[in-house]
């Protein structure tokens, strides 16, 4: 280590406020908006710490509409790594850091409650407002990528059954989940159309808290469902935990690419109650890589609608590896 490098290591981690934000951006991307509320602090004393940080080069950058998430992931070598370490060790009985964690957890909770209280007031009605996604072809496109007749799939997100009834009724196996009784409700009701109603089961849970066994399913399919959720990375991880090894794992979600300014589809958030616009096909590749799958393959289809200023959607599908036999 140089002088210069042991310098900046100890000026960075020397401050109280950078060592809070780095914490949570550890466990969290997150806004300048958010990182205020949890901190409670001036956004110009935020801002300005996260500039220094970010001149360190110990943040990535993602932006969605008019807003910018910031994340840290911690080198996994060399000073900042070793630095990081002790520091994030010692301050594991911090009271302070202890609060900023139960504060982030609260909005996140609320994220997810206004998520749900948004399709519990549509229930039923929400067949009617989800045709703006056009996207009849791009569930047909992700039922492909699951295989066979037999499997047991998990849909995430079920909202009113569309999808799971159609996986029914190819012949597989399904978990529906999703947050809201009215969704749930409304899914029900399809279920009883079913020549054999027992090929859909309806279980309540959020994508990042899923109401199912460790490798309980062959293949889980979340469609249009990572923009509703607060922690994508979190999501994933847990779709990746549901399947058992040898399993697949697809998105269907819009994209966002993070190298060039993008619209700001304020209306998907007004109309459609999401919280993210999109997401960048490199950071999709590096969530599904960072829980552990592999073969990842990722498509691209351009919207079809000329009604409304829609993104492109993705496909995405990746595999849970074998357990290896001894």
């Amino acid at each position: 280590m140089t002088v210069d490098t042991f310098q900046r290591v100890v000026k960075t981690l020397g401050d109280s406020t950078r060592l809070r934000l780095l914490n949570l951006l550890e466990r969290q991307e997150l806004s300048v908006a958010d990182l205020v509320k949890v901190l409670d602090l001036p956004q110009s004393t935020v801002s300005r710490h996260l500039a220094h940080i970010k001149d360190q080069g110990l943040l990535s950058e993602r932006r969605d509409g008019a807003f910018c998430y910031s994340r840290f992931t911690p080198p996994c070598e060399g000073a900042w790594c070793a630095a990081w370490s002790l520091a994030r060790e010692s301050l594991r009985d911090d009271p302070q850091i202890a609060a900023d964690a139960e504060a982030l957890d609260a909005l996140l909770r609320a994220r997810t409650l206004g998520s749900r209280e948004f399709f519990d007031s549509l229930g039923s009605d929400w067949d009617r407002l989800r045709k703006v996604f056009q996207d009849d072809l791009q569930r047909a496109r992700a039922i492909g990528r699951l295989v066979p007749r037999g499997l047991r799939v998990a849909d995430i997100g079920t909202g009113t059954g569309v999808l799971a009834m159609e996986m029914a009724l190819l012949g597989m196996h399904v978990v529906a989940v999703d947050q809201s009784e009215a969704m749930l409700a409304a899914a029900d009701a399809k279920r009883q159309d079913l020549p054999d109603p027992t090929f859909v089961e309806l279980r309540q849970g959020t994508a990042t808290d899923l109401p199912l066994e460790d490798g309980e399913v062959d293949a889980v399919l979340a469609h249009m469902v990572l923009h509703y959720v607060p922690s994508p990375r979190e999501a994933i991880r847990e779709l990746t935990r549901i399947v058992r090894p040898g399993g697949r794992v697809v998105l269907v979600d819009f994209t966002a690419p993070e190298d060039r300014p993008q619209p700001d589809r304020e209306w998907l958030q007004k109309d459609l109650g999401v919280i993210w616009q999109g997401f960048a096909i490199a950071r999709i590749r590096e969530w599904l890589q960072e829980a552990g799958l592999t073969n990842v393959e990722i498509e691209l289809h351009e919207a079809r609608s000329d009604d409304q200023d829609l993104p492109t959607t993705f496909i995405a599908s990746a595999d849970r590896p074998a357990e290896q036999r001894t």
